[in-house]
C-alpha cells in the first residue's frame, strides 16, 4: 500500500468513527432529555404512566408493521431472483439434452 493510500483509509476509519460516535451522542441526549421531560412533566403521575404504556404499545405496533413490510419486500425480492437470469439460454440447454 502506498502512504496516500493509508491516509485516505484512516481519514475513512476516523470519519465512519466520528458518525458512530455522534449517532450515539444523539442516542443517548435523547434518552437523556426523554427521561427530564417526564420527571419534570406538569401531568400527574398516573397520566404520565399511562401516556408511557401508550407511547411503549404504540412502539411495539410500528415495529410489527416494519417488520410485516420488511417481510413482503424480502419476499418480493426473492421471487425476483428466483427467475434465472439466464432463462433463455437454460431453455435452449433443456430443449437440446431432451433431443
Amino acid at each position: 500500500m502506498k502512504i496516500a493510500d493509508l491516509l485516505a483509509k484512516s481519514k475513512k476509519d476516523q470519519k465512519k468513527k466520528a458518525a458512530k460516535n455522534l449517532a450515539i451522542g444523539t442516542g443517548i441526549g435523547a434518552a437523556v432529555g426523554a427521561a427530564l421531560g417526564l420527571l419534570f412533566a406538569p401531568k400527574a403521575g398516573k397520566e404520565t404512566r399511562e401516556d408511557i404504556a401508550n407511547a411503549g404499545k404504540q412502539a411495539v405496533e410500528n415495529v410489527k408493521e416494519s417488520i410485516d413490510t420488511i417481510k413482503e419486500k424480502v419476499e418480493e425480492y426473492k421471487a425476483s431472483k428466483e427467475k434465472c437470469c439466464c432463462e433463455d439460454k437454460c431453455e435452449e440447454a433443456e430443449s437440446e439434452d431432451k433431443a
